[in-house]
């Protein structure tokens, strides 16, 4: 039997960022994949070396523009630990409850590409008409709806009051009930399942040795969430990692949409407990030695290193994306499937090369 090797991307109406898979297939049936990566590198940790350290929380919440402010608390919580720097706990709640409407609203759009990629268009517009109020509540409470800019070293730049928590916790109602109506589709429709059941299987073991994080790794059955550890306002809320046992894409589905509605009850404790108190503590140092931190992104695991020097700027930065520890597995999910479901398999890892090309 002939093989054939071709290319998969840099362009693809499933991918909207630049990321080639070399393909080498027997008729229908995938039997290698190469990744390919490199189409867009912006050189973001060279410049933070560049810039005065305060300035890098704006160059950071700009790796991505879906998981932008979860990026600037990683880096304003990887400063505030090398400096000892605390931050007052109002703020810690605060960045709990953006952190999770940013959760939801990568989730939310993640969902509608996935059902745009079976063709099913009007479930793509309800997941991401749901979406939109999400962006709305991130709006109403920092003025912007991705970029919101609202982390500061030391705390955060602004508050939600008892009138604007009270909306939040409405629009959230109205959230939910829009969720539960796209939800069905997802768990029980012939076509979605015939899709992903099944498809691009990660085995438990090799998921962790390949280092997969986030929805990737819990969807082949590991309890492991960054949350967990406890940074911002997380050690004082209840959950619990949602864990899928499948190992294939509908496994990883399926967390994305447990978490949804996990991200949901997260924001109204967040809302529910949070202290009253300042928001931020002026900040009169300078980061000196090294220090690293690990946050869970809605795709997975950031991880981001810094050393300083006493000055006001950094000697290095680094950032390692969820998306780049993620790529790896492909190499197990894509082969002895069919051609037809590379662009649902490769989908299913929730795929940011933005993020993973700093």
């Amino acid at each position: 039997m002939a093989r054939v090797t071709f290319p998969f991307g840099p362009q693809h109406p499933v991918l909207p960022e630049a990321i080639q898979l070399q393909l080498t297939c027997e008729d229908e049936r995938v039997v290698e994949v190469l990744p390919v990566i490199g189409y867009m590198h912006r050189g973001i940790e060279k410049a933070a070396e560049r810039n005065q350290y305060p300035h890098n929380v704006f160059l950071c919440e700009r790796i991505c523009g879906i998981c932008s402010f979860i990026h600037a608390l990683t880096y304003c919580e990887l400063m505030e630990g090398m400096m000892r720097v605390e931050v007052p706990p109002r703020a810690k709640y605060l960045r709990t409850a953006w952190s999770e409407l940013s959760r939801i609203h990568s989730h939310m759009l993640w969902l509608g590409l996935l059902a745009d990629s079976f063709g099913f268009e009007s479930l793509f517009m309800q997941c991401w008409r749901a979406r939109e109020i999400i962006l709305d509540i991130l709006e109403m409470t920092t003025g912007q709806r991705v970029i919101q800019s609202s982390c500061t070293i030391g705390g955060v730049r602004w508050d939600i009051d008892t009138e604007t928590a009270a909306e939040v916790r409405r629009r959230l109602d109205n959230f939910d009930r829009e969720l539960q109506s796209v939800r069905p589709v997802f768990t029980s429709d012939y076509t979605v399942k015939a899709r992903t059941v099944g498809k691009g299987i990660l085995p438990r073991e090799q998921a962790w040795s390949l280092g997969a994080v986030g929805p990737t790794l819990r969807g082949s059955g590991w309890a492991y969430d960054a949350r967990t550890l406890g940074y911002a306002a997380y050690g004082e809320l209840e959950f619990e990692p949602v864990v899928e046992n499948g190992g294939d894409a509908y496994a990883r589905m399926m967390v994305r949409l447990r978490e949804v509605g996990q991200s949901v009850e997260l924001v109204r404790q967040a809302l529910d407990r949070m202290p009253a108190g300042e928001l931020a503590v002026t900040v009169k140092r300078f980061p000196e030695g090294e220090g690293n931190i690990r946050v869970e992104q809605p795709r997975g695991e950031l991880v981001e290193y810094a050393r300083g020097n006493g000055t006001v700027r950094l000697e290095r930065l680094k950032v390692r994306t969820p998306t780049f520890a993620n790529i790896p597995t492909l190499l197990v999910m894509l082969p002895e499937c069919e051609v037809a479901d590379v662009p649902v398999i490769t989908l299913s890892i929730d795929p940011c090369i933005a993020c993973t090309e700093r």
